[in-house]
């Protein structure tokens, strides 16, 4: 949520800070740029000492919460970017080492779909405030919701963390080939390689759908509708869907579904001229892609096992590498 706070208003934000546009750009850039270079380190961390990582990001969160409403300034608001942006590794990657560390086998599942399911809600709730309260010009009131659910987060998941979860003893160090022995794993490298091409698809559709509808008088207020619509379809399937799939001992077989599921979305959104096609399309699309992820972690955490943290970082940096790689080849 605190991610995507400015990228819906960035014309109010721009007018708000007096800077330009793309001054504003980096507001939200500055989270997939340091990302990349903090995921495997922060994966690392949490493999060693789980519940201090943890609590470390939530704590970076919420203090960068507050320094954006330091001085209602650009400056301000980037340096909170920043704090958070360093913080978003650290409670991404461990949302399948939650679930292993405090959730019996049969629930983990479920867990991490939850989870899941919980980074899509954000996503909803920062595309939605922004446009609703910046419309009025309360850019600081929003920085302020903001600011007040970040800390709120912070203190309930302390309470969530004050006792230890399975693995009670921070170990000092990596199992022996920790982070190798993740990368040698064969599975764990297709599921990286279903991870770019998943996420790579997700982040190229909503990132051009506009510029795609466009020939076909799609607005961008019904795109964004359309792109909306896509998230709930998928965080319904992402709450639901996996853990029955897990029970069922189906994963893999809801992999194969979410490939055939989303090329058909593709081939409707490219040959249809229809808005009601075009809902539909978003729809399967959605549906399939956001409820595979919490498939594709619950197999990386039962494959990686103490090195859930480090093989969790290791999906998220594919879907990131992906996210940049199909949306610069699917440039209109």
């Amino acid at each position: 949520m605190l991610w995507l706070t400015f990228a819906p208003i960035t014309t109010a934000s721009a007018h708000h800070f007096h800077v330009s546009e793309g001054a504003v750009g980096w507001l939200s850039e500055v989270f997939p740029l340091l990302y990349v270079v903090l995921a495997i380190p922060a994966g690392m961390a949490l493999d060693r000492w789980f519940r201090p990582s943890l609590i470390a990001g939530a704590s970076l969160t919420a203090v960068g919460g507050l320094v954006r409403l330091g001085g209602d300034s650009f400056s301000w608001a980037l340096a909170g970017q920043v704090l958070i942006a360093l913080g978003q590794p650290l409670v991404l990657n461990a949302i399948t080492k939650l679930a292993s560390e405090y959730l019996p086998a049969e629930k983990r599942p479920e867990g991490i779909s939850y989870g899941s399911a919980g980074i899509f809600g954000g996503m909803l709730l920062g595309l939605g405030l922004g446009p609703a309260l910046a419309s009025s010009g309360n850019v600081r009131t929003l920085l302020l919701i903001n600011a007040a659910y970040a800390i709120v987060a912070l203190l309930v998941l302390g309470v969530a963390l004050r006792a230890p979860g399975r693995s009670s003893e921070e170990v000092d160090a990596l199992p022996a080939g920790g982070l190798r022995a993740v990368w040698d794993d064969r599975l764990i490298r297709n599921l990286a390689g279903v991870s770019f091409l998943g996420f790579g698809v997700f982040v190229a559709v909503t990132t051009w759908l506009q510029a795609l509808l466009s020939p076909a008088g799609v607005s961008s207020a019904t795109a964004g509708g359309l792109l909306a619509a896509m998230v709930v379809v998928g965080i319904v399937g992402s709450a639901a869907v996996p853990a029955i799939a897990a029970r069922r001992g189906q994963t893999f077989r809801l992999l194969q579904a979410t490939a055939l599921g989303t090329c058909f979305g593709c081939v409707v959104l490219a040959t249809v001229n229809w808005l009601p096609g075009f809902a539909i399309a978003m729809a399967i699309i959605g549906f399939f892609l956001v409820t595979s992820l919490p498939v594709l972690l619950e197999l990386t955490e039962r494959r990686a096992g103490p090195n859930g943290g480090s093989a969790t970082a290791l999906m998220w940096m594919a879907g990131q590498g992906g996210g940049i790689v199909i949306s610069a080849v699917a440039l209109p």
